[in-house]
């Protein structure tokens, strides 16, 4: 949980059903995941909304570590078939290419999952991510239409899912990843909750 330093007391959430204690939600939201969102160091950054804001499970980082040391894998294979036993030595640089990029993207991956938080306002919910390219949108609650939890194999693997919610406009759609189980399953039954409510009073 991040708290901007220019508003350093939590908001609360907006009112959810009946059996949710005051407060449950927060501890569900932040039980494992990063204490702080990490922020592009250039003048022109996007600036965080004063507020609350949650992060994702530290585990998602080393999901994504997992898989895209898969890829690398099957990069390097797939050029050393090419070249040893199909002699085609012009594999060697495509291949040197690939295993390069991918490999800086590792390197970055922690500073990109570390940028990934959402808010819960009153009226929506704010999501941003990215460092080289940057993203903050804000959804609002009566708009929501769809929320969807799905996983993949690595995802359940390491107890992590994430969560997609669609509003009417396709373009202000967010997805969050890397939630836990529990965060998952808490926040779309409030968000299911809170957008009920607001659209029964529109």
């Amino acid at each position: 949980m991040t708290t901007s330093p220019d508003h350093p007391s939590p908001t609360p959430l907006p009112p959810t059903t009946e059996a949710a204690a005051p407060g449950a939600i927060e501890q569900t939201l932040d039980a494992g995941t990063y204490d702080r969102i990490v922020e592009p160091r250039s003048a022109g950054r996007l600036a965080l909304e004063q507020g609350v804001w949650h992060q994702i499970s530290r585990k998602y980082l080393v999901v994504q570590l997992i898989g895209n040391a898969i890829w690398l894998a099957v990069i390097v294979a797939v050029a050393l078939v090419l070249v040893f036993a199909l002699d085609q030595t012009w594999a060697i640089w495509p291949g040197l290419a690939l295993s390069a990029a991918t490999i800086a993207g590792m390197a970055i991956l922690p500073r990109q999952v570390r940028s990934i938080g959402y808010q819960l306002r009153e009226d929506d919910l704010v999501f941003r991510r990215g460092i080289l390219w940057q993203r903050m949108v804000a959804v609002p609650y009566g708009r929501m239409q769809l929320v969807d939890i799905t996983h993949g194999p690595l995802d359940r693997g390491f107890g992590i899912a994430q969560l997609k919610f669609v509003t009417a406009a396709a373009a202000t759609g967010v997805v969050i990843p890397g939630l836990t189980q529990q965060a998952a399953d808490a926040l779309r039954d409030h968000l299911m909750s809170v957008a009920e409510s607001r659209r029964t009073g529109l």
